[in-house]
């Protein structure tokens, strides 16, 4: 049996005229589509992740509006389960010059049906459901969680 493994990530479910913004990146050879999402890192907070990922793997400065919710998954083949605090932001400023994060191609704009038409290709369950949920209305404030330093 492998080893549990627990990893603590953030995603970033972005909106502009009724787009969302995706990055499609390599994941072992595959070209996978996701929200611009990462791990958190040591002395940051959740939120601060959110937005730094958000940067690195779309060139998109982003402002936090409210926090969509909490989704755990796990992987069957390495044991790895994934808590994912996904948040929903307004797009601020585009920097098209920056250089993305290793292993992201491209940073785009698609619809929901554009995404839904693409499902072979997500790189997990939830980045659907996630934007489903936002579709549905939910959304809490961001005092949801406390950052303690």
């Amino acid at each position: 049996m492998p080893q549990w493994l627990a990893h603590k990530t953030v995603a970033t479910v972005v909106v502009k005229d009724d787009k969302f913004l995706m990055v499609e990146e390599l994941i072992d050879g595959s070209l996978v589509l996701n929200q611009p999402a990462g791990h958190l890192e040591a002395n940051e907070s959740i939120a601060q992740a959110a937005v730094r990922e958000t940067l690195e793997e779309s060139a998109w400065e982003v402002e936090l509006t409210a926090f969509l919710g909490l989704y755990q998954s796990k992987t069957n083949d390495k044991g790895i389960c994934y808590i994912r605090s996904c948040y929903i932001a307004t797009p601020i400023k585009h920097y098209p010059q920056r250089q993305l994060d290793t292993g992201i191609v491209r940073a785009l704009w698609l619809s929901r049906a554009q995404i839904e038409a693409r499902q072979h290709q997500l790189r997990s369950p939830a980045v659907l459901l996630v934007i489903d949920d936002y579709l549905a209305g939910k959304h809490y404030p961001l005092e949801v969680f406390t950052y303690i330093e």
